[in-house]
């Protein structure tokens, strides 16, 4: 299977699909999905509903948690490729993520 790096989300959706001989038809009915949906959502052509994160972990016996964290990264990835964003601009982000993570330590605190 291609590594979680090196696949977007419908491509990693594809793979569990193929490595677990499902048709695009099958997943789809499990996942309560028409085929053509889940067909764009592999070829990148649409965005998988963060809802359904659940049913396609029970699917194929994911840890929900993980499947979570590859979902959000492939998003923030996304934002990054659409957006050109630079890594000084990265760096930023980040530095504003961490200012957020301290505040709301210190309103736990209070």
């Amino acid at each position: 299977m291609t590594s979680l790096m090196e696949a977007t989300f419908g491509e990693y959706i594809k793979n569990l699909r193929t490595e677990n001989k499902l048709t695009l038809t099958q997943l789809a009915a499990k996942l309560n999905l028409d085929a053509a949906n889940l067909c764009k959502i592999e070829n990148g052509k649409r965005d998988f509903d963060e809802k359904r994160l659940p049913k396609l972990a029970k699917v194929f016996k994911l840890n929900l948690v993980d499947l979570k964290n590859e979902y959000i990264t492939d998003q923030i990835a996304k934002q990054i490729y659409e957006t050109n964003c630079s890594k000084q601009l990265l760096r930023v982000a980040e530095e504003k993520a961490e200012y957020r993570r301290s505040i709301n330590k210190t309103l736990k605190t209070l």
